[in-house]
């Protein structure tokens, strides 16, 4: 095969150790193979840079072990072309397998050109990435304590769940904190209700009726602290993210601009994709990478599965989201195109292909700087005029009909 990089270097990324074997290619006979170990503080990582300029190292590949690999790799930054590399890429042979071995093969595969960088995010973006992937965590954290103040509740047969939409609004707060402070009297309980829920005051005499224990108080009133302090936390990370996308407002209003995308979301694909696009060549690209879009599996001419393949999950869990609620938006090209294929391909694959779309238009909308101009919930209708007129007449004369056309 050919050689393409003379002077390259593999490295093997442990907790502790790096393992790293450097490649001499002259221009003839065999490679000329030098294998060190160093550990991973911060003294050994900056002289097992040294040990690479000293060698005439060019490029160097490592696998996106853990989290191991980003002390590595910003600390040897700038003293070559580095390549972050898909462990799932560069298996080996099966058979013997050392750290040894694991170095000199990636530094072979480097050598010949057979290895795909891995996308690696600027310091900014990848602050910015840390603070969204964190609420994202807090937020399902958020989710979790709701759920155990709800079986609370039925444990003590407040039937609260039953009347108010959301337990954890003013009204069911406000609720909630008397309960805890001793209150027991559904009367004066319900009589806490704010706005709409008044009209409520009735059923919620009902529902508050239960059986509420010295134990239960005691339980709900750790929940309550325990989701008033996650609510901080996740106050004070969007504080820091808005912070971080000021210089980017005018970009982060324009992706609001596309139906299903807010504030948060936006932040989230920043987040993920970065401010600069250069780094996917087409959309198309872009959807393989976040995921959302259908995989190749076929054999001996038959397609076996079109799943989606892996991918950034947070992009992809954020893009879903977002096709939900504009599944649920009036005369858009995005409802339109959902609830066609809703009805013959079921909603969750409308969701992942509502994604998809979002995604393209993300792409175009962040490539082009110009907001989202929206075709139409009646786009298809227009696109296939004659065939859904031939339809319609169709099915009025399957019911006995007789249609005569006549243009407008």
């Amino acid at each position: 095969m050919d050689v393409l990089h003379a002077n390259c270097a593999g490295l093997d990324v442990h907790k502790d150790t790096v393992v790293v074997c450097v490649r001499h290619q002259g221009p003839v006979g065999r490679a000329r193979k030098q294998v060190r170990t160093f550990s991973t503080m911060t003294r050994d990582l900056l002289a097992l840079g040294d040990w690479l300029v000293q060698e005439g190292v060019t490029h160097a590949a490592m696998e996106s072990t853990g989290v191991y690999w980003r002390p590595v790799y910003h600390l040897l930054e700038g003293r070559c072309q580095l390549l972050l590399v898909n462990a799932q890429h560069i298996k080996q042979v099966p058979g013997r397998k050392t750290d040894v071995k694991d170095c000199e093969w990636i530094a072979e595969l480097l050598q010949h050109g057979l290895l795909r960088c891995s996308f690696v995010p600027p310091q900014p973006t990848a602050e910015l990435r840390e603070l969204t992937r964190h609420r994202t965590q807090l937020m399902a954290e958020r989710a979790r304590l709701s759920n155990r103040i709800q079986k609370l509740l039925e444990d003590a047969n407040l039937k609260l769940g039953s009347v108010v939409s959301d337990v954890l609004g003013k009204s069911g707060r406000a609720m909630l904190e008397a309960i805890t402070a001793g209150e027991s009297d559904p009367e004066k309980l319900a009589e806490l209700a704010l706005g709409r829920m008044r009209g409520k005051i009735p059923r919620l005499h009902l529902a508050l009726e239960g059986r509420v224990t010295e134990h239960h108080r005691f339980v709900l009133r750790l929940l309550l602290d325990q989701l008033a302090s996650l609510e901080r936390f996740i106050g004070r990370l969007e504080e820091r993210a808005e912070v971080a996308l000021l210089p980017f407002v005018e970009t982060v209003e324009r992706l609001k601009t596309i139906p299903g995308i807010d504030e948060q979301v936006a932040r989230i694909v920043m987040a993920e994709m970065g401010m600069d696009l250069s780094v996917f060549p087409s959309a198309a690209h872009l959807a393989s990478w976040v995921g959302i879009c259908p995989g190749n599996d076929e054999s001996a001419g038959k397609r076996r599965s079109g799943r989606i393949t892996k991918g950034n999950r947070w992009l992809r869990q954020a893009l879903v989201q977002a096709a939900w609620s504009a599944s649920h938006t009036k005369n858009t090209y995005l409802s339109a195109q959902y609830h066609r294929l809703a009805g013959r391909r079921g909603k969750k694959r409308a969701l992942i292909a509502i994604g998809h779309t979002l995604l393209v238009i993300i792409y175009h909308v962040l490539r082009t700087g110009k907001p989202y101009a929206d075709l139409g919930a009646d786009y298809f209708d227009r696109q296939n005029g004659d065939r859904l007129t031939r339809y319609l007449v169709k099915r009025l004369e399957s019911l006995g009909h007789k249609v005569t056309l006549q243009s407008a």
